[in-house]
């Protein structure tokens, strides 16, 4: 069995420009048919961070929010807090940074809601039963949407070599204490210089493996974590203001590659036939919109694939993006003829275990057939 993958090149002319190629592949792969009168349509995208230029245009995003619409949905924009602290840590800054960067309803025509609310504790633990979570933690606007559309920017990325379809939506709608447990293998410790004995961090942990030590005549007590109670689940890490649990970001790419398949597969259980998915191969960065920077293209601009199946839409792209001449002004200089662009740009990533893993789990397939529309 094959997955069709649908394809539309970045070329447009006075008879049809890029927003008309896009409607038409929304409507020769199906997208439509996940969304149903009155479904709440959660769109999954990211808003870039500040200082980034190479994120996902809003202009693209507003074609699909009235495709949705015409179909009796109600389109909502959405995306989870991020792990580290930037411009989209909490949901204060992270609706800022959406509507610095044209993610507003004036120009997209749909609201944002921050799927994991104001500091990333609303989430629904959500059985997986799998190789490294039983339960893993989905951010609860994604999880109570009736359908899924995931509009994705295929790049690079130093963690898991790219980031297409499953980074956007294991990693991107995971709560801010699951990407903790995505990243990382290592439990939290507490830096005793930094703690202030606030008592947030024992309030939040759901192991009760947090204590203060008695408080001293010059100093209040400090938070020590009990390692035989400690489940790993990052929710101090986030809770913290003050540093004092710091991040840890130290796992092995094989590893956070299946986590992110596992919180990806806890997103989609129960979206059967309510989940559908658009990549753009534009701006191929070889960073993470995450950063706040963009580094040059190492590929041309290429075109936007469309499908209902993860797997193969990102194995499309990688094919794409491999079967292209690499940028010699780019980081890629010097390998331009690689076969593997993402392999030498991260050598020690192995960027295919998300997807053997991803059509394991039963996500999709990795055998596809381009279909091509113009």
């Amino acid at each position: 069995m094959t997955a069709p993958v649908y394809f539309a090149d970045m070329r447009s002319n006075k008879k049809q420009n890029r927003l008309d190629k896009l409607t038409k592949l929304y409507r020769r792969a199906g997208l439509g048919g996940i969304v149903a009168k009155g479904d709440l349509v959660a769109l999954k995208v990211h808003f870039g961070e500040r200082g980034n230029t190479t994120f996902l245009r809003p202009q693209y995003v507003r074609r699909l929010v009235d495709l949705v619409r015409k179909a009796g949905g109600k389109p909502f924009l959405t995306d989870a807090n991020t792990l580290y602290v930037g411009g989209r840590s909490n949901a204060v800054d992270h609706l800022e940074t959406a509507i610095l960067h044209g993610f507003d309803f004036v120009v997209t025509g749909a609201p944002v809601v921050i799927a994991d609310g104001l500091t990333g504790k609303d989430y629904v633990e959500v059985p997986v039963n799998l190789k490294h979570f039983r339960t893993v933690k989905i951010a609860s606007a994604a999880y109570h949407a009736d359908a899924l559309l995931v509009v994705s920017h295929f790049k690079g990325h130093v963690a898991t070599a790219f980031g297409g379809v499953l980074k956007n939506v294991g990693m991107g709608l995971g709560a801010r204490s699951g990407k903790q447990m995505m990243h990382s293998d290592v439990l939290p410790a507490v830096d005793a210089e930094k703690c202030r004995g606030c008592a947030r961090c024992r309030r939040w942990c759901p192991a009760d493996a947090i204590a203060l030590t008695r408080k001293q005549p010059d100093r209040p007590g400090r938070a020590v974590i009990d390692e035989s109670k400690c489940l790993g689940c990052g929710e101090c890490t986030v809770t913290c203001t003050h540093g004092a649990i710091a991040i840890n970001w130290k796992t092995e790419p094989d590893v956070i590659q299946e986590k992110i398949v596992e919180y990806t597969w806890g997103v989609l259980k129960d979206k059967a036939g309510k989940a559908a998915f658009i990549t753009f191969l534009n701006n191929v960065t070889p960073d993470c919109d995450c950063c706040g920077w963009s580094d040059a293209p190492i590929v041309r601009d290429i075109g936007i694939l469309a499908s209902l199946d993860p797997i193969a839409l990102d194995q499309a792209c990688v094919d794409l993006v491999n079967g292209e001449r690499g940028i010699n002004a780019s980081r890629l200089a010097g390998h331009e003829d690689s076969p593997d662009k993402f392999r030498a740009l991260f050598p020690n990533v192995d960027w295919s275990r998300q997807l053997a893993y991803g059509e394991k789990l039963g996500l999709g397939t990795r055998r596809y057939r381009l279909v091509k529309i113009k």
